[in-house]
């Protein structure tokens, strides 16, 4: 069974900088399109990024260019890393995984494994 570990939130002032990394197992992790979304508290879990298992990428206009979706197959690791924070980035951060491309991969629902979240809190 795919398990997902998210780990490097914390306490940033705006305009600071953090990398989130998300831990699989149970799978071939080098064959998983990959995902990181965001759930800000009174809000729907919202989409950031995805990486196909070519390292080709797409984000949310929200984040483009301040946020980075990376893999390391070699570590079955997948990050993000996420420039000139901003207080309205708060929130609960979830790493995603599919066992196969998700067409609409802006939708969780196209997601089957989920990881329990890291918090990152941006002060102003």
């Amino acid at each position: 069974q795919v398990q997902l570990v998210e780990s490097g939130g914390g306490l940033v002032q705006a305009g600071g900088s953090l990398r989130l990394s998300c831990a699989f197992s149970g799978g071939a992790f080098s064959s998983y399109p990959m995902a990181w979304y965001r759930q800000a508290p009174g809000k729907e879990r919202a989409f950031l990024a995805v990486i196909n298992r070519n390292s080709v990428t797409y984000y949310a206009d929200s984040v483009k260019g301040r946020f980075t979706i990376s893999r390391e197959n070699a570590k079955n690791t997948v990050y993000l890393q996420m420039n000139t924070l901003k207080p309205e980035d708060t929130a609960i951060y979830y790493c995603a995984s599919a066992r196969r491309w998700p067409g609409a991969y802006m939708k969780k629902d196209q997601y089957d494994y989920w990881g329990q979240g890291t918090q990152v809190t941006v002060s102003s």
